[in-house]
């Protein structure tokens, strides 16, 4: 199984968020622009969800060659893309605007009944991205991250070493299918950021030391990946 491995990131502290999500987003810049340095095109992956929104809102407006950036979501719900609940829909409002709107948004969605009717194609797309450049996501107090539920219908593929790049995901007590990116997907950034703020989500990080992926899915990403808190 990917990412049973130890202890391995680098753990930030902030005094507070706002401090955070700005040194967060100046991160991100710097390591897109460095990337963009080498390559003629890079991709930056980001959740959705309320958190990362201060560091989009930071992001937008930075002076980077944002037409040669490819932007694509860690997972998102099987929704349309008008949704309230899609993270499409997020990216278009606070990260995808003003310098960024430039970017090229890489979709997780398109107009199906069910993910599983669409995979290949998306695949297909995501693939001509990847490897991800600058990858960003979050952490749950269940220790999931991006869709990689524990207890999820497809969460031991999404884990395996030969996991597709992306695949459906159905989870307890989540309305909607899933799609996301596997877990050697995400672990194969090349600069790999985690944000979490809360009291709740430090214990869940400290929990997860002892645990298998499979219990604790962070845990399969977090191989030298920076992980940020903010109480």
């Amino acid at each position: 199984m990917a990412g049973d491995q130890g202890v391995s990131y680098t753990f930030c502290p902030y005094a507070d968020r706002e401090m955070m999500m700005l040194n967060i987003s100046n991160r991100i810049a710097g390591d897109l622009e460095t990337a963009l340095g080498s390559s003629d095109r890079v991709s930056l992956v980001v959740p959705g969800g309320t958190t990362p929104g201060p560091i989009f809102d930071d992001l937008c407006d930075v002076d980077l060659d944002w037409s040669r950036v490819d932007v694509m979501l860690s997972d998102e719900r099987w929704v349309p893309e008008d949704h309230d609940r899609s993270n499409t829909l997020l990216l278009k409002r606070r990260l995808l605007v003003g310098r960024a709107a430039a970017a090229r948004l890489v979709p997780l969605y398109r107009a199906a009944e069910h993910p599983e009717d669409v995979i290949d194609q998306l695949i297909a797309e995501v693939e001509a991205s990847l490897p991800i450049s600058v990858l960003l996501l979050g952490m749950g107090a269940d220790m999931h991250t991006a869709s990689l539920f524990p207890g999820a219908d497809r969460l031991l593929e999404g884990l395996s070493r030969n996991a597709p790049t992306l695949l459906p995901m159905r989870a307890p007590g989540a309305p909607e299918p899933r799609i996301t990116f596997s877990a050697p997907a995400l672990d194969g950034a090349l600069a790999k950021h985690i944000v979490i703020t809360g009291l709740e989500k430090r214990d869940a990080l400290e929990r997860a030391r002892d645990l298998s992926s499979e219990d604790a899915p962070v845990k399969a990403i977090w191989n030298d990946a920076t992980i940020h808190w903010a109480e």
